[in-house]
């Protein structure tokens, strides 16, 4: 029954950590190997996650705080290789086919990690502010300010005045 329960978990929440893994990191192979780390760990606690009601917000949150440590680990590695003068350019400097789905990826990594997973969770995946509260263990006023604060920034480097306008104005934050 266990095993069922798990398996039927994984089966439908996968694909959407992988894609919360990817929006968060913009590396397709991590976003993968993330999203299977997270649902190691909720395999690991399934007893107790099953019962607490929403495995899946559990597992949204495990995979937040993957990718915080993991982009932390990024860039303290890129910081010891500029060092050493072996990281030169960008190397993500790759040709896009879609320009504008590119260009919101690049946008969407500028932003702080919490900022980010405020936007991702609310935008991308249509969570309530109170679930992505649960989610990252914030306060739902924190979810409003920061998603708002990310919307503003994602405008703003997007050069979109019509985002601007739809989130109400830019305050200056």
């Amino acid at each position: 029954m266990r095993d069922a329960a798990f398996h039927a978990f994984f089966e439908q929440h996968y694909a959407g950590l992988s894609r919360l893994a990817f929006l968060m990191t913009g590396e397709t192979s991590v976003a993968d190997d993330l999203a299977a780390d997270a649902l190691t760990e909720v395999w690991q606690h399934w007893d107790r996650v099953a019962a607490a009601g929403d495995p899946a917000a559990y597992a949204r949150g495990i995979v937040a705080n993957l990718t915080r440590n993991w982009i932390r680990r990024q860039g303290r590695a890129r910081r010891r290789l500029r060092l050493l003068g072996v990281l030169g350019g960008d190397p993500d400097r790759v040709q896009p086919d879609v320009p504008a789905v590119l260009e919101v990826r690049r946008a969407l990594l500028v932003l702080p990690h919490r900022r980010r997973a405020c936007v991702v969770l609310r935008y991308a995946f249509d969570l309530s502010e109170q679930d992505v509260a649960t989610i990252l263990d914030i306060s739902v006023g924190a979810v409003k300010s920061q998603t708002s604060r990310g919307a503003h920034q994602l405008a703003e480097l997007l050069g979109d005045r019509q985002i601007i306008e739809r989130v109400g104005g830019w305050r200056g934050e």
